[in-house]
């Protein structure tokens, strides 16, 4: 479903469900993480940062379909009509303001052992900025298991737009973007050609390695920018 349409119909659902107190609020998704592969027919649970709205006490709902060669998300918030000031971080919960919301979402079970695209709302991220559109991007593929199948476990796949951090000890990390919270980073296993990775759409995976990199195990391998 269109994001627009998509909008559309629930905003036409909750002004009939509860008159004009609750509006919906579309975002975009900033990264995405979710597993390599999963099982037949068992819906798959699907790491989600996405932006962030300016409203008391909001609802996510991450918006997932399924069809033939795709699973989609279309996030948006349930939040009510208070005007409130918009400010650039939280002052005190439950208000959440704009910037990366550390979230998930499940996604629906798919029927055929096949690759399936990852596809979400998703636009370049500009902190304040209303976005008219949220268009679709592909983030990446996930693969389908036959019943009896052995799963491959502890990789996930995983794309989004990223900022790069070096340390002092050299170690390249890249965090979601939007998220500023410590312990966020990633650290990079193939830190080739890092120049221009900040404020970049990326793609790889998320990976267990024994040999730990920069003291981490967890790493994530950069495949393809743009």
């Amino acid at each position: 479903m269109r994001p627009a349409v998509f909008a559309s119909f629930f905003a036409a659902f909750l002004a009939s469900a509860c008159g004009d107190s609750m509006r919906i609020e579309p975002v975009t998704v900033q990264w995405m993480d979710w597993p390599w592969q999963v099982a037949y027919g068992q819906p798959f649970r699907t790491r989600l940062v996405v932006s962030g709205v300016c409203a008391y006490t909001p609802r996510f709902r991450p918006g997932a379909t399924a069809d033939q060669s795709a699973v989609t998300f279309a996030p948006y918030f349930v939040v009510g009509n208070e005007n409130i000031a918009c400010i650039a971080e939280v002052t005190s919960p439950p208000l959440l303001a704009y910037g990366g919301v550390d979230t998930a979402g499940m996604a629906p079970g798919l029927k055929e052992s096949r690759v399936y695209e990852m596809r979400a709302a998703s636009a370049t991220p500009t902190l304040g900025a209303v976005e008219s559109s949220l268009p679709n991007r592909t983030f990446g593929a996930v693969s389908v298991a036959l019943p009896g199948d052995l799963i491959v476990v502890g990789r996930r796949n995983a794309a989004g737009f990223v900022s790069k951090e070096i340390d002092n000890a050299g170690c390249v990390r890249i965090r979601p973007g939007g998220l500023y919270r410590p312990g966020a980073g990633l650290v990079l296993e193939n830190p080739v050609d890092t120049a221009g990775l900040s404020n970049t759409f990326v793609r790889g995976y998320i990976d267990q390695v024994v040999t730990p990199v920069c003291g981490e195990t967890t790493v994530f391998h950069l495949v393809s920018r743009n």
